[in-house]
């Protein structure tokens, strides 16, 4: 790995290109920036980082000299088809994204973990294991931390447990896992990936540079995630909450088992000790077993784990009870399989509000899964016309259209009567509407503590 005097772009200017700055400069690289942004939307100490280090930037405008680079680093939601980025492609110009460069920088070893939905619940899940084990431990990624952030500062000790996208898969080269794992595969990102075969391919690099000493792990009840194990050259270890295993993990007479490599059964803790609601939440869990006992993780403390962990903010999160009616936060349920699982997990009426930025999505599988239990939706974003439409066509019209989240709440508390649950599981990204899912989910919890006080 060698950056001095290499003429490198760094390509938009969220967490991870910003990140990605003071360890290229420290290590000599020649530094320019590009973001479609203008200067004056841009952080004035960003671009007083840019001031005192000397970086040519491209605000607002694409670079016309492409052949003056020698490296491009793309943040995870450029897309890959702009023009100037494929000019540098037809080049020759190598393209790697923040998630490459900092396995280049690393000393740690990574597990890594990937799947249309589940991600970040296993993440942290399979982070707090580590962390019980006694491993140094950094969770990253996806999930909010640059890897770059904390690649600098590893050693040889050092486990990074990184939730990784499509996106960011895209633009590996050397990016190496010992242990990686495939969640699910369900549509999403077809606005980017144009097929689910695009999308599962994106998805497959997860282990595209593993060996036979690595571990792959898969879930099994997933026809098209586990189709892609025979392209694996890492042990493939499956997860199932519907079949007994020869080798993997399982579920038998309500247990949590492992079936090893010497053929031996062992226990780590009881279904109904999980704190995290759903079944989606125990496929994450069998996911987190087979991951840390693969990685070497003692059972006592996969197994205490999992009895603690109460889940993630954002997905399923309780926000308050108030006159007898629910009230919780799925904004993390960025695509229709999200919130079908959400809406699942959840006992009794729901009051359902959902819509938000189109990224190609359809909704008949989506509405579907009402059966009975969803019965009013509000919707709110740029979805909500398809949404509707696809709703009314169904047979389902107790809709309501918000223009805001502060609507939304107010119309949910006008519907729902004691005993219901109103469920924020949008089906779609914030894009349209907020910075991220968490700000979408901040606003929601806002509104919800807010209801109330106009009488008090």
């Amino acid at each position: 790995m060698n950056y001095k005097d290499k003429k490198i772009l760094i390509i938009g200017l969220g967490k991870s290109g910003v990140g990605a700055i003071s360890p290229l400069i420290n290590n000599g690289a020649i530094l320019s920036v590009y973001d479609k942004k203008n200067i004056e939307d841009v952080d004035k100490e960003v671009i007083e980082l840019f001031t005192r280090n000397n970086i040519e930037t491209f605000l607002g405008y694409e670079p016309k000299n492409m052949k003056i680079f020698d490296l491009l680093i793309i943040s995870p939601g450029v897309p890959l088809d702009l023009k100037f980025i494929s000019e540098a492609r037809d080049l020759g110009i190598e393209i790697i994204g923040e998630l490459e460069l900092a396995y280049q920088f690393s000393k740690g070893k990574f597990v890594a973990i990937t799947g249309t939905n589940g991600k970040t619940t296993t993440t942290t899940l399979v982070g707090e294991i580590f962390k019980r084990s006694g491993r140094k431990t950094q969770v990253v990624g996806n999930i909010g931390t640059p890897v770059i952030d904390k690649a600098i500062e590893s050693d040889a000790e050092t486990w990074f447990i990184t939730e990784t996208s499509s996106f960011q898969l895209e633009t590996i080269t050397s990016f190496h896992p010992v242990v990686s794992v495939l969640l699910n595969i369900t549509p999403d990102h077809m606005d980017r990936h144009k097929t689910m075969e695009g999308y599962g391919s994106a998805k497959a690099r997860i282990f595209e540079n593993q060996n036979e000493n690595d571990y792959f792990i898969v879930n099994y009840d997933d026809e098209f995630a586990f189709s892609y194990g025979k392209l694996s050259k890492a042990k493939v270890v499956p997860f199932s909450r519907k079949v007994k295993l020869e080798f993997g993990c399982y579920v038998i007479d309500e247990n949590i088992v492992i079936a090893n490599e010497k053929g031996e059964i062992v226990e780590i803790c009881k279904v109904k000790d999980l704190k995290i609601p759903g079944l989606h939440n125990l496929e994450n869990a069998l996911a987190a077993v087979a991951t840390a006992y693969f990685a070497g993780v003692d059972t006592k403390s996969i197994g205490e784990s999992l009895r603690t962990f109460e889940g993630v903010e954002h997905r399923l999160e309780f926000v308050r009870e108030y006159q007898k009616v629910r009230y919780v936060n799925d904004s993390k349920g960025t695509n229709p399989d999200a919130s079908i699982k959400a809406i699942e997990a959840i006992d009794g009426n729901i009051i359902l509000i959902a819509g938000g930025y189109d990224k190609g999505s359809t909704f008949e599988k989506f509405i579907g899964s009402f059966n009975g239990k969803v019965k009013k939706m509000i919707l709110l974003g740029k979805t909500a016309p398809l949404i509707k439409q696809t709703a009314e066509e169904m047979g389902f019209a107790e809709i309501q259209i918000a223009k805001n989240m502060d609507q939304c709440v107010e119309f949910a508390f006008q519907s729902a009567v004691p005993g219901d649950t109103v469920l924020l599981s949008p089906a779609c990204a914030s894009w349209d509407m907020y910075k991220c899912f968490e700000d979408r989910g901040e606003h929601f919890k806002n509104c919800v503590m807010n209801l109330g006080e106009k009488d008090e």
